[in-house]
């Protein structure tokens, strides 16, 4: 199949979270958030303001454009469910395709099925959905390197869905490290970020010793964020590699940005303070459709 990408399917799939970063599936927010005027029926924190949310949208989906990388919109064909935004939890992308998530949450289910159709019309295999008993977010699903996936157990996946996404990988040679994700996280996205081949940030007491462990195993430096409010570790950490030790991140959290800077992490930088009221950052936002390979 990796062979075929490219030629009869479109060129995509990813080994890595840091090389460069290629394509990108996003949901622009709509008057779907208006359903967050009731922030608790919808996962939210707050109401969100849906002009504002859309401009913040655009700014980041510009900010992708201007680094060289396609932006895909998903372009749902009826009225989008509140949550539709949040495309990283709907897919995660292999070397030969795409997995097709399968959310925990009542609220979100269905979001999948929009995602599957973009994915179908841009010509991107789906190698797998998750399904049975099984549920998988992708944001609780992170290449440590070309051979190894971490895939968290939690809130959102469970020992089924882990099991149906190493049966895919197994056929790549790629094996899976299953880690618990602390009570209360939501996705192991929340917790860890990989910027470079030999560099990744983590939440302090709390990313599981398990993968904090397999990082270095595989040659990589941990770094663990400054003590912030919990508020802006959220935010601090859910941001997106655009390629080695370049990332984008939320503007505003200057104690956090120094921190990147000091271990030469370049930060891009753009707002999103209204967009994070639904619960989510860049991070969540952002569906990688592809990155270079090795």
């Amino acid at each position: 199949m990796a062979a075929e990408l490219g030629k009869v399917w479109a060129a995509c799939g990813i080994d890595s979270e840091w090389r460069i970063l290629r394509a990108v599936l996003l949901h622009r927010p709509g008057r779907e958030l208006q359903a967050s005027r009731n922030p608790n029926a919808v996962q939210m924190l707050a109401p969100v303001d849906v002009a504002r949310a859309g401009e913040e949208h655009d700014a980041m989906a510009q900010a992708y454009r201007d680094n060289q990388v396609t932006v895909q919109l998903v372009e749902p064909g009826a009225m989008p469910r509140a949550n539709q935004m949040f495309c990283a939890d709907l897919v995660f992308l292999t070397p030969q395709g795409a997995i097709l998530a399968r959310p925990a949450s009542t609220v979100r289910a269905g979001e999948e099925r929009e995602v599957a159709r973009r994915l179908a019309d841009l010509g991107v295999p789906i190698l797998r959905s998750i399904s049975g008993q099984a549920t998988f977010e992708g944001a609780d699903a992170a290449w440590l390197d070309a051979n190894t996936v971490v895939v968290a157990r939690g809130l959102r996946t469970n020992q089924r869905g882990i099991e149906q996404i190493a049966e895919v990988l197994a056929d790549m040679q790629v094996d899976v490290i299953a880690a618990d994700l602390p009570f209360g996280a939501m996705h192991l996205m929340g917790l860890l970020r990989i910027v470079d081949r030999d560099l990744a940030v983590a939440w302090p007491r709390r990313t599981p010793h398990v993968v904090v462990q397999a990082c270095r195993e595989r040659g990589m430096q941990v770094i663990f964020l400054p003590e912030v409010d919990e508020h802006q570790m959220n935010r601090a950490v859910n941001f997106v590699t655009l390629g080695p030790r370049r990332i984008l991140l939320e503007a505003g959290y200057t104690k956090v940005q120094e921190f990147y800077q000091q271990h030469g992490i370049e930060c891009v930088t753009v707002a999103a303070s209204e967009l994070v009221k639904a619960a989510g950052g860049f991070g969540c936002l952002t569906g990688v459709l592809q990155r270079e390979r090795a």
